[in-house]
């Protein structure tokens, strides 16, 4: 009996314990896409500053970079710097501004500075939805058939740039060059 009395939590101790250590295992940024090696999904919508002027799938050839970012999101905000420094570097970046109010994301990017060649306007979340986001931010990697070849979730800085990115962002431009015979 005495030993039900000890044993027992030392027990379910145990098994939590291996748990937790199994979850120490996983990389938290590294969440699977399914739409890794798949054309962005079938949308179409207005610009953020434009709404008039519409944005459809077939628009984002690459290589490219599509950014889901929003004012709510203070990681978007550390991110910011990064993405103007890539821009002026040549790197094609296409914001998607996610469950967002548009005279804020607007103000934001006048005073913040916009690196985006293009920023699509995605209010209600769909284009979001369909990429398979999970939070903001997040960035696609687009070849030039519109196909994402690879996915970030999290903050691109510049060390993550230099420490990987920044090859894939050149096998796709490489791939433009050889015609996408990768």
């Amino acid at each position: 009996m005495k030993w039900m009395r000890f044993g027992l939590p030392l027990g379910l101790f145990v098994v939590m314990a291996i748990f937790l250590l199994k979850g120490l295992e996983h990389d938290p940024s590294h969440l699977p896409s399914a739409r890794l090696d798949q054309e962005i999904p079938v949308f179409s919508l207005g610009t953020l500053i434009d709404p008039s002027v519409t944005v459809t799938d077939g628009d984002l050839r690459g290589p490219l970079l599509l950014n889901v970012w929003a004012t709510w999101c203070p990681s978007c905000r550390v991110e910011h710097p990064t993405l103007n420094e890539l821009s002026k570097q040549g790197v094609t970046i296409v914001g998607l501004n996610y469950k967002d109010e548009r005279p804020a994301a607007i103000q934001y990017l006048e005073q913040y500075h916009n690196p985006y060649s293009l920023v699509i306007f995605d209010e209600n979340g769909d284009l979001g939805l369909d990429l398979g986001v999970y939070g903001a931010p997040e960035t696609y990697f687009v070849d030039a058939k519109g196909i994402i070849r690879h996915r970030h979730v999290g903050v691109v800085t510049g060390q993550e740039w230099e420490g990987g990115l920044k090859d894939i962002w050149n096998s796709l431009s490489v791939e433009l060059v050889s015609g996408g015979t990768k």
